[in-house]
């Protein structure tokens, strides 16, 4: 290698202490919501001879979309009206050119050009560097990820009952005042969040033991901008499936003619169940009917009857079974047939009884009724008597005036 190549070589490398030249930093594509702000990250460099150029009285300029002699900026920062809203929040003498724009709109979508403007010959746009800025009307959906055990799942919701899990939804968050907030919702009650942020970075985490109660429960991350008395939202959801042991949730017995007796029984995978009396499988047959109703994907109901002459055995046995463990139910067939004998003559004793509360109401109604209609016949006869007696009286007084009215007539 010659002289001259080395010198090159060594320029290459050390850019930034000498063959410093015109450069620029900027991201390729920034999004934008409609109605909020934009935030552009800029760093740039310059031609070594311009060092004593550059002052706090430099101007930073962007162009949209051409950056010939006859286009006008749309923002400077030397002057106060601009085409765009906006500031540089940066310092220009630190070669920091970040820049703000507010109150964005679909027409400031495009292709962004800077051009530095400092005293004397310092005056260069970086037509090579350029930044695209996308306005867009609602915000991007969030990414929710499942994490079991520390490890992301990719490709399945599918976990098993008494794992760690963690439900991380994150975003990019836009430029907006008041900044964006993620929220959680569910189709069941779900424990609370943490959120943090990680520079353009927001991460809200539910962590929780998985639970057959979380079996088929969706989750929905939304993220939310507030911008100019509106809200604006975005939402993405998850289906948590949880695998779980088989449970026995309800279940009875009968007992008339035959006995009947069921068991309710939950899990995932989908549960089976198998009856057993006095310790021996029971299947279909003459004297015992076995039969399930369907109630959900992961629950059902099985009935088994069974002919009287088999109620002499001491035990009943519902088991049910899938791949993550059995329950058990026992029915115990000769206190359930007492129980149920106990219970028809309890019947029979209060029908009895209440029959004869209901005579006895009919006896005691009759004689009242019959010493009503006594009395009542007795107290016409004594208004009778008094009646006659009244008027015997003064048919006796009337004659006895009449005698007298003669003898003083003689």
């Amino acid at each position: 290698m010659n002289t001259a190549e080395k010198i090159l070589s060594v320029c290459f490398l050390l850019q930034g202490v000498c063959c410093r030249d015109f450069s620029i930093s900027l991201p390729e594509k920034i999004q934008a919501l409609n109605g909020s702000c934009v935030i552009i990250k800029c760093r740039f460099d310059i031609n070594e001879t311009y060092d004593k150029d550059i002052s706090e009285r430099a101007a930073g300029v962007w162009y949209k979309d051409k950056h010939d002699r006859i286009s006008s900026p749309v923002f400077n920062s030397s002057m106060q009206n601009s085409f765009i809203k906006g500031k540089i929040t940066g310092k220009l003498k630190d070669k920091d050119c970040n820049t703000v724009f507010y109150d964005v709109t679909s027409n400031h979508s495009g292709q962004y050009f800077f051009r530095i403007e400092g005293e004397g010959g310092l005056k260069w746009t970086y037509r090579k560097g350029n930044v695209s800025v996308n306005v867009i009307e609602s915000p991007v959906n969030p990414r929710v990820v499942l994490y079991v055990d520390g490890q992301e799942l990719q490709g399945q919701q599918e976990v098993l009952e008494g794992r760690s899990v963690s439900l991380r939804c994150s975003a990019e968050t836009l430029c907006s005042s008041p900044p964006a907030t993620l929220t959680w919702s569910s189709t069941a009650k779900i424990p609370l969040s943490k959120s943090s942020k990680l520079k353009e970075l927001i991460i809200s985490d539910l962590n929780f033991t998985a639970a057959p109660r979380h079996h088929r429960v969706t989750f929905t991350c939304s993220i939310s901008y507030q911008l100019q008395n509106k809200n604006r939202t975005a939402h993405s959801s998850i289906t948590l499936h949880v695998q779980y042991a088989t449970q026995i949730s309800n279940s009875s017995c009968s007992s008339t003619n035959v006995t009947v007796c069921f068991c309710e029984v939950d899990g995932n995978p989908y549960p089976v169940v198998e009856w057993y009396l006095s310790g021996r499988p029971v299947s279909n047959s003459s004297s015992t009917f076995i039969s399930k109703e369907r109630l959900s994907n992961t629950s059902l109901r099985s009935f088994i009857s069974l002919h009287q002459s088999l109620t002499h055995s001491n035990t009943l046995l519902c088991v049910s079974k899938n791949t993550h463990g059995n329950a058990t139910q026992l029915f115990h067939l000769d206190f359930i047939i007492q129980k149920e004998s106990r219970t028809l003559l309890f019947i029979l004793i209060g029908a009895a009884a209440g029959a004869l509360v209901v005579v006895m109401l009919c006896a005691v109604t009759y004689t009242c009724v019959r010493l009503s209609t006594k009395l009542k016949a007795q107290t016409e006869t004594v208004d009778t008597y008094a009646s006659l007696q009244l008027s015997a009286a003064q048919n006796l007084e009337y004659d006895t005036l009449n005698i007298k009215k003669r003898e003083d007539t003689k």
